[in-house]
Parts: C-alpha cells; structure tokens; sequence
C-alpha cells in the first residue's frame, strides 16, 4: 500500500455542550485520521441541518415557521440564534486547536447540499422552495456565495489545517425521483431536472475549491444515490453506507477509485451489542475490492465511518464508536499489508 485508511466521522454529535464534543472528537480522530467540527442538534432551533446552512447563506434569510425554516426578507431571532450556535462552535474549536500540544493537521466541516437545502426550505407562500424554478437557482448561488466566508471563518479557527467539506444530501434522490411531497402532503413535487441538480453541486464544489478546501466530498444515502452526477460536478469524493450498497454500485465506485475520487464507506453499526467483530468488519471493506480487481494500493483512497450520524446516541457511546472506526481502519491496512 502506498497510503493508509483512515476514519472520520459524519458530523453531527450528542449533546448540547461544543466543548466535550470537539474534545472527544479530536482525541479520537488524531493525525492521520479526520476529525471533524461536531454540529450539536439537541440545542435546538438553529442547530439543526437547514438552520445552521441557511444561517451562511449570502442575502438570502431564513426563520422557522410552523412547517419549517422559511425565507424570509430580514433575519429574526431564529437566523441569530443559528449564527450565535455557529459561532460558538466556531470559537469553541479555536480554544481546542491552541491547546494541543500537536493539533490534527486537517478538519472535516459539514453543510447541507444544494438538493436537500432546497428541500428543507420553504417560501413565503408555505410551499417547499423546490416548487420554484428561479428559487432553487437563488437558495443554490446563495450557498456556493455564502461557502467561501463560511470556510475562511474554519480556516481561521484551526489554522493550517487541511480543510474537508462534505456536502450533506440525504434528499437529493428523491429530489430528483420527484418523490417529496407538497405542503399539502396530497402530492409530490416534480422532479428536479438532473442537469440543474448538476449545475447547483457545481457551483457549491467549485466555490469551495477556490476557497481552499482540499477536498469536497457528497455524502448520500445508498438507494438510487447519484454517484456519477456529483463527480461529474466535481466532488473528490463519495460517501455512502456499505451495507446497502448494489453491485452496479460498487462498479461505479470502482471507476471512480481509478479516476482518482476517495470513497468514504459507512462500516461501523451503531448498535454495539450487535456489532460484528473488527477484523469481520474490515474484510466488509476488503472483499468488494478484492471483488472488483482494486489494487490494494488504491486504498488510501478510502475513509471508514460509522453508519450515520451520532446525534442519537449517547456521548460515551458516541466516542466508542469513533474508537471502532479507528480499529476498523487499522485492521484493513493491517490485512492488507499481510
């Protein structure tokens, strides 16, 4: 092997406190793994996926209504009190990062995507945004705007580091399968076209790389996942569960390794009572790519996850699973090298 596998985490944390979570975060996820800027949904309004990424938008504003977060001419209290969570969490990391004897030299940071944003988002009317053409355009040249400011207020938290940025989309399938419902909940939403969906990611992507992140990687779920329309629109990499993912997915995926994309592959259940052992887990990572004749090689090109996001459990259980991560990544570079 020329490289290593490595772990990382998918972004969001138990609890309401930043500082225990970029603690446990950071301590787990050391050089060479990822660490990444834990987001805290348990506080509430605002640190919820849509409020926190409609809370960097730029000249677009957001505020909670009954049916959701809903664009709105000034912010409100809801918008400061996502940017006041943000900010802390922000400030938080930077305390952290000037203390280490020798911080981790990167970081990972979450948003939500374009797709999913649009799906979160609701107009003044109460319908979702992606009921609007010349919205979804708006809420998509917003974020990639907003995306630059937003990485150069991280770059400066943890200075030096190599930045991640996962795009986080866990509607863009039924975005683009038309399977959303309205308002109403009588119907679902037409189908956004692909080529737009394409254009939204491209724009996101290419702010970011011009802002300095390292990478850009779009998280997803498995079933119908656009694998070859976000590397299209330029992400470095893919993330996915490994346990739902099809044979033509795992071919896709294998083109995209030889293309030069990483794949980010979530191995580690949450449920430890249920969890296969270390080394039964690594060979899950090890056999597909066996499978599909990947040289062994090519797999620093991978990075092991949990399955999902953590916000769920509890912290201790949390910073166990950060810790199985590790060992799973370990015991594949362990039973590659022979």
């Amino acid at each position: 092997m020329t490289g290593q596998v490595t772990a990382t985490a998918l972004g969001d944390w138990p609890g309401t406190d930043p500082l225990e979570a970029a603690r446990a975060i950071r301590g787990e996820l050391g050089t060479p793994h990822l660490p990444v800027l834990a987001e805290l949904p348990d506080r509430g309004v605002g640190s919820d996926p849509v409020g926190r990424t409609a809370s960097i938008l730029a000249d677009l504003h957001a505020d909670v209504q009954p049916h959701g977060w809903r664009l709105v001419p000034q912010p409100g209290l809801d918008a400061a009190r996502a940017a006041s969570a943000l900010s802390t969490d922000l400030n938080v990391l930077a305390d952290v990062v000037g203390h280490e004897e020798r911080s981790a030299d990167a970081l990972h940071v979450r948003v939500l995507g374009p797709l999913s944003l649009m799906a979160g988002l609701y107009l003044p009317s109460g319908e979702r945004v992606l009921v609007d053409h010349g919205a979804r355009r708006d809420v998509a040249q917003s974020l990639a705007a907003g995306l630059a400011p937003f990485l150069d207020r991280v770059g400066r938290a943890a200075p030096g580091a190599r930045l991640t940025v996962q795009l986080d989309e866990p509607d863009a399938a039924r975005v683009l399968a038309g399977l959303l419902p309205t308002a109403s909940g009588y119907r679902t939403l037409r189908s956004v076209p692909a080529e737009e969906a394409g254009l939204a990611w491209a724009w996101a992507v290419e702010a970011l790389h011009a802002a300095g992140a390292e990478a850009v990687v779009v998280n997803l779920p498995a079933w119908e996942a656009p694998i070859g329309r976000v590397l299209d629109a330029g992400a470095d990499a893919v993330s996915l569960p490994i346990a739902d993912l099809t044979v033509p997915q795992w071919e896709q995926l294998a083109g995209a390794v030889e293309a030069g994309a990483g794949v980010w592959l979530g191995a580690v259940p949450h449920d430890a009572a249920a969890r296969p052992r270390t080394r039964a887990l690594a060979e899950r990572v090890l056999r597909p790519w066996r499978q599909l004749g990947l040289p062994l090689s090519a797999l620093d090109a991978v990075r092991v996850t949990p399955v999902g996001g953590l916000a769920a459990l509890s912290p201790a259980e949390a910073t166990a699973l950060l810790t199985a991560a590790v060992k799973v990544a370990d015991a594949v570079n362990q039973i590659a090298l022979g």
